[in-house]
């Protein structure tokens, strides 16, 4: 989520007279190399972390939600910085986790990333994104010009494996010259944003699929939030491999990109997104089912995905259950409202602390609190306002407010909740909700096919809203499967007795006795 003056390359002071026990503000010059092009936009940031003694100096700074205060950010939005005009970066206003004047004095490493397609607030510094070097400055005192002068390579998949043990490499490596590119034109989605437009993925099939003998039963796979094309191809390819490796039942796996400018759509039908599902349903799944031996057929078309992409799978589950059998979504986002990530978006008055007064937590490790719903919120506000995660939120979930953009859910500045934006919010995305609404409807068709797999130490506290949906379910007398796993939080879930993959192997071996009981008994 994410302002042009001349400048001397001191440290510059704001006209007016602050008291004398107050630092003055900070404002810090940034230029660009003429070699970058004559002009640039995008959110100019500025970070700032503290230079351990003796440490040496990092080739990249960054900002962590698991660290939320360990590096300070300032923020701008530029648009036309030329070479020879800089543009000063105010570190007092646009600023987190407060104003650099309130840093400690002591020696900092500060660096200037122009984030010329405003995706940092996803996926961190990426391809294309303008740099300056890292830089050592002693604070209070002078900061030189930061002269962004290269420019962020795109990721080399190539050095990637390089850095993989050969046991693990060899077989990506073949794995991925046999997965296939989806690109589906939908129309629908043209007609919203009034421009082409498709969705991406990635396909792969199974060991013996090239003979033509049988059609396969086939996976919808959503990645989380951060996940983008590149990263549903390696997906692609590792269960290529693990399907060759004879780890997994032979199926087909098509796995999504649902990253766009704003977040992640999730294949949820959106006032602000478009009708993504009615897309993936009415024109990629039959386009697919054209091209490729799938089975065609409910009983043979399931869904997975973790956290963003668990949410999404399981909304499109509820959303389309006459077209799919089963859905497995792991740590999703929460599923039911009255437990958004410890906030009670029904009879809670603010999203950032509690009647007591306390911040919220957010993310925790081995126990322990390391950052706060405030902490994130103010951050995310800081880096741009697109593409963090409660903007994307907001994306998906909130009615279009005047000026075309998703209303708030929440005031940024004060963390004060819009109950009529939770109104809407409750009637077209709280999963339990919805389920608990239309089960007459529903029932026929979605009893038996929610499948999810949690872990009791989440780092995003999703086992709260997991349990509430399980409790609704279980209040409508419907067949589901919950797994609550002792211990295990958002990262390693996956992983058991020493396999990263353990889980995905046992989902795909459940499906796969859905699609093909007789063969799976064996």
């Amino acid at each position: 989520m994410l302002r042009n003056l001349t400048l001397t390359t001191t440290l510059l002071l704001a006209s007016v007279a602050l008291p004398a026990q107050d630092a003055p503000p900070l404002a810090i010059p940034v230029a660009a190399a003429p070699s970058l092009g004559t002009t640039n936009a995008g959110r100019l940031l500025v970070f700032a972390t503290a230079a351990e003694p003796g440490a040496k100096s990092e080739e990249a700074i960054d900002v962590s939600p698991f660290s939320p205060n360990a590096t300070y950010v300032a923020a701008r939005e530029v648009s036309d910085l030329r070479p020879g005009t800089p543009a000063l970066v105010d570190t007092g206003t646009d600023a987190y986790p407060a104003a650099f004047s309130t840093l400690p004095p002591g020696t900092y490493r500060v660096q200037a990333l122009l984030d010329r397609d405003h995706s940092y607030n996803y996926s961190g510094r990426d391809a294309g994104d303008l740099l300056s070097q890292v830089v050592t400055v002693t604070l209070p005192g002078p900061v030189p010009t930061l002269l962004l002068d290269h420019v962020e390579p795109a990721a080399d998949d190539t050095a990637m494996l390089q850095r993989l043990p050969a046991e693990r490499r060899k077989p990506l490596e073949a794995a991925l010259a046999r997965v296939e590119p989806v690109e589906v034109h939908s129309a629908l989605l043209t007609r919203f944003w009034g421009r082409p437009t498709t969705i991406n993925g990635w396909v792969a099939l199974p060991p013996g699929y090239a003979e033509g003998k049988t059609t396969y039963p086939t996976v919808y796979s959503d990645g989380g939030f951060g996940s983008t094309l590149g990263s549903a191809r390696m997906s692609a390819a590792s269960m290529t491999a693990m399907m060759a490796k004879g780890d997994a039942p032979p199926m087909i796996w098509v796995y999504l990109d649902h990253h766009i400018a704003t977040g992640t759509h999730e294949f949820a039908d959106s006032v602000n997104n478009g009708p993504v599902g009615r897309a993936l349903v009415e024109e990629v799944i039959p386009a697919l089912e054209q091209r490729y031996w799938m089975d065609a057929r409910p009983s043979g078309r399931f869904l997975t995905g973790h956290s963003s992409g668990g949410w999404s799978t399981l909304w499109l589950q509820v959303a389309y259950p006459k077209t799919f059998g089963g859905s497995w979504p792991t740590a999703p986002d929460p599923a039911d409202f009255h437990d958004f990530t410890n906030v009670n978006l029904y009879d809670d008055a603010n999203f950032y602390a509690g009647a007591d007064g306390k911040d919220r937590p957010l993310v925790r490790k081995d126990g322990k609190v390391v950052a706060t719903l405030r902490q994130f919120g103010r951050l995310e506000q800081v880096l741009g306002p697109y593409g963090g995660q409660f903007a994307s939120f907001e994306w998906v979930f909130s009615p279009k407010g005047a000026d075309g953009r998703p209303l708030p859910v929440f005031d940024r500045a004060t963390g004060a909740i819009d109950k009529q934006v939770v109104a809407y919010w409750r009637d077209h995305y709280d999963v339990a909700h919805i389920v608990a609404r239309d089960w007459q409807t529903l029932k026929p068709d979605l009893d038996g096919k929610i499948h999810m797999t949690v872990g009791t130490a989440d780092t995003f506290y999703l086992d709260g809203p997991a349990r509430r949906l399980k409790a609704v379910l279980d209040g409508l007398g419907a067949r589901s499967t919950f797994r609550f796993v002792p211990g295990k939080d958002h990262g390693n879930l996956y992983e058991a007795e020493g396999d990263r993959s353990a889980l995905t192997k046992q989902i795909a071996r459940e499906m796969y006795a859905v699609a093909r009981p007789a063969r799976a008994q064996r």
